[in-house]
């Protein structure tokens, strides 16, 4: 039975269609203006994930005001023209809409938005930006099944079915949609908070993808979506244990993907499959494996047309010849990664490849020459990636200003390294990652001789503070 706080609400009517956006994608496809959206977002700096779905529910009216980022993107592409113009509700009379909390069931009929408030990711959250990053770590991290299932909608049901004991009917949109949209959140919580206290909850809507698999699917297209969503929740979930120092189940993961990718012959999957397991191999001290698997996901990536994921992969790859020792090897990876970065992101990138800038560029350079020993050049680059990097990604700041304070440290430059490593301590309220823990716990060794420089002996102190990780 509804709450009190939704039945007390006026009944949603049935969302009017958009017909004034409508009139201005013209004769374009919906994934043709969804590319023209994610291109007018790139000139002026934003970060959308505009498909044709996102398109589509525009024009159906389910979004009735966009979130701040695609206004800007859409004033942008239709200079002189308001949100009113463009065919939308005006903010004010839609900012009430969106208080329904992860635990409460949306009504019959009743859309799953009408208050787009995704600032920097296509999200499909019904909650305020601020609010959205602690209702989903709620979801995940301190609520049971229940609750995660409620926030993933058809997605959640199967798991409620499954968790019941009951057969998974066969999927239909609604689920392959729910398992993307499973996907998306669990990467903004990752990206904001680290793996440590996800990995566990993200597996139970792993298991549920598999399982809808195995139930089979009404339509080929829709399989197909099952797929490929299954696969990326593989990787993600694999990617919290990798980030959490669960090295082994973090590559059972990352080869069910891979098994996943070569039984719908997805040529995209398999190539982010073998780019984390390039990126595992090398942090588990298995360089030439990271190298192997870093030429065979370029091999596979080169009919996809994406320079940003190729120059992603031969990062992978340089970091695995600098796990070699081999310094030619890992340079002339570096400069294929700086060429194809160069020739700029393009409508083939990978939606996953959104954390993929520059600030991530000069980070995995930075980790190339930190492994070659060479700090000096290290620190120069992780500097430049603590500065270039979006704060909205808190955990890859942590990591580049991690990186910093050590090489730093190892460079003989202990007062710097004492003042990045504070930096980082900084961002631990909001970040759990074994891995950053695992990271400043050297720099502290290398700097207790130094504990007389300055700041160093408050960095030490505070850090010998912090609570062990789970």
């Amino acid at each position: 039975m509804a709450s009190s706080t939704v039945t007390s609400a006026q009944p949603e009517r049935p969302p009017r269609p958009n017909l004034a956006f409508r009139r201005l994608r013209g004769k374009r496809s919906p994934a043709e203006f969804a590319a023209a959206v994610r291109r007018a977002a790139r000139e002026i700096g934003e970060r959308v994930s505009c498909d044709a779905r996102y398109v589509g529910r525009v024009e159906a009216g389910e979004i009735r005001c966009p979130n701040y980022a695609y206004e800007r993107v859409f004033l942008h592409m239709f200079p002189g023209r308001t949100l009113t113009d463009l065919g939308f509700a005006p903010r004010s009379s839609v900012r009430g809409r969106q208080t329904r909390t992860a635990g409460e069931s949306r009504g019959a009929g009743e859309p799953y938005e009408t208050y787009d408030t995704r600032d920097t990711q296509d999200l499909n959250e019904t909650h305020d930006d601020n609010e959205e990053s602690d209702v989903l770590r709620r979801a995940f991290m301190t609520s049971g099944a229940t609750v995660a299932a409620a926030s993933l909608g058809p997605l959640g049901l199967a798991l409620d079915a499954a968790a019941a004991g009951r057969p998974t009917r066969r999927a239909g949109t609604g689920e392959a949609g729910a398992l993307e949209e499973a996907v998306r959140r669990i990467r903004l919580l990752d990206d904001r908070h680290g793996a440590d206290g996800l990995y566990r909850r993200a597996t139970a809507p792993l298991r549920t993808a598999y399982a809808l698999l195995d139930a089979g699917a009404s339509r080929q297209a829709t399989a197909d979506r099952l797929y490929t969503g299954a696969g990326e929740l593989a990787i993600s979930v694999g990617w919290l244990a990798h980030d959490s120092g669960r090295f082994d189940d973090a590559r059972s993961h990352y080869a069910e993907a891979l098994a996943t990718a070569r039984m719908n012959a997805d040529a995209g999957l398999e190539a982010h499959a073998f780019c984390n397991m390039a990126f595992l191999a090398r942090d588990a001290g298995r360089p030439r494996e990271a190298v192997r698997a870093a030429q065979a996901a370029q091999r596979g990536a080169r009919p996809l047309g994406s320079d940003r994921l190729m120059s992603l992969l031969a990062l992978r790859e340089a970091g695995g010849w600098a796990g070699l020792a081999d310094r030619v090897g890992c340079e002339q990876a570096l400069v294929r990664a700086q060429t194809f970065f160069e020739r700029g992101p393009s409508d083939t990138d990978p939606e996953w490849m959104s954390f993929y800038g520059e600030a991530e560029l000069e980070g995995l350079e930075a980790q190339c020459w930190s492994t070659l020993g060479d700090w000096p050049r290290a620190a120069r680059h992780a500097r430049r990636a603590a500065d270039l990097q979006d704060p909205h990604f808190t955990r890859n700041l942590a990591l580049y200003s991690a990186e910093l304070a050590d090489d730093l440290a190892r460079g003989g430059r202990p007062d710097e390294a004492a003042g990045a490593g504070m930096r980082v301590l900084d961002l631990l309220d909001e970040v759990q990652s074994s891995r950053i823990h695992t990271m400043l716990a050297g720099t502290a060794r290398v700097l207790l001789p130094h504990r007389r420089a300055s700041g160093v002996s408050a960095f030490l102190d505070r850090h010998g503070a912090l609570p062990r990780p789970a």
